[in-house]
């Protein structure tokens, strides 16, 4: 089985990196990550790709006069190495009209809640101030609007009753980093369709 190529995009230290390069060392697991990019320097996700041989790039909005020149910029960055998928690993920027024109039903992006509650940058704070019992993770299809995507897996986290929002934080981390490089795994074996708002990975029976 060939394996399908796979950018991976991210701001910080690379945890879901490390872990989808990891199941990566596997044929069986069907990805290779082809190149990581990230949209500013000195991040811990670019020195774990370099580490591991793999070509990188850096793409800073702060370069770019207008929004949408950086947006294009980083769908050419993107593009020149042909991926099937485009993977958001802790990336913090949200890309606009142009990249998802190119990359739109095929970049994929992971929350930390049960979307649509949540979303966001404070989802376990949100979860938290809720009262909510359970909170977890989602991965999605990106598009334009924010954590607004097509639903592609969710993953359940217990909300205990002393938890401070770093311990929630942190277990939220946990499932979703395994949620990620499950299901990114299924898509590149198997395939996804998409009707309406509904997502099935794996073939048609």
């Amino acid at each position: 089985m060939n394996a399908t190529p796979v950018v991976v995009l991210v701001s910080g230290g690379g945890s879901n990196l490390a872990a989808l390069l990891e199941a990566a060392k596997d044929p069986a697991y069907g990805v290779q990550v082809v190149a990581v990019g990230a949209d500013r320097d000195g991040c811990g996700g670019v020195e774990i790709a370099r580490a591991a041989g793999i070509p990188t790039f850096v793409c800073r909005v702060g370069d770019y006069t207008e929004r949408a020149a950086w947006d294009a910029a980083l769908a050419d960055l993107c593009a020149d190495y042909d991926p099937a998928l485009v993977v958001s690993a802790g990336f913090m920027k949200l890309v606009g009209p142009g990249f998802l024109q190119r990359f739109g039903g095929r970049f994929v992006n992971t929350h930390p809640a049960l979307l649509p509650s949540f979303p966001g940058v404070r989802g376990a704070q949100d979860a938290l101030d809720y009262g909510v019992k359970v909170t977890g993770a989602t991965l999605f299809l990106v598009d334009e609007g924010v954590d607004t995507g097509i639903i592609l897996a969710q993953c359940v986290v217990p909300v205990e009753d002393a938890d401070t929002v770093e311990e929630l934080t942190e277990r939220i981390k946990v499932a979703e980093r395994a949620q990620l490089v499950e299901v990114v795994g299924r898509m590149a074996r198997e395939g996804w369709t998409v009707e309406g708002r509904r997502a099935r990975i794996g073939r048609s029976r």
